[in-house]
């Protein structure tokens, strides 16, 4: 087998993997937002700052999360176009 088609063979395990460990790890931040929304409904003692400040912060550890697989996904996708080029 020749070294670029291992390359490539690697890279898309890689990819794969990130894919399935990204999937499974947002479904286990949609369950804690879950959780702290429902946390937040019957917490009468928190004022709103402080429910808007967790709100906040949710949607900026969203927003993150976003970023960095569409900045993960665009740098695969530049390996992938560079192996694609060498094989022609």
């Amino acid at each position: 087998m020749e070294p670029t088609k291992i390359a490539k063979q690697m890279v898309e395990f890689q990819k794969a993997t990130f894919d399935n460990s990204f999937s499974a790890m947002s479904m286990v931040q949609e369950q804690a937002e879950r959780m702290v929304n429902m946390s937040l409904a019957q917490a009468t003692w928190l004022p709103a700052e402080g429910k808007k400040a967790i709100e906040d912060w949710v949607g900026a550890y969203k927003n993150g999360c976003e970023d960095f697989k569409k900045t993960v996904d665009d740098n695969f996708k530049k390996v992938e176009d560079f192996f694609a080029s060498t094989e022609k």
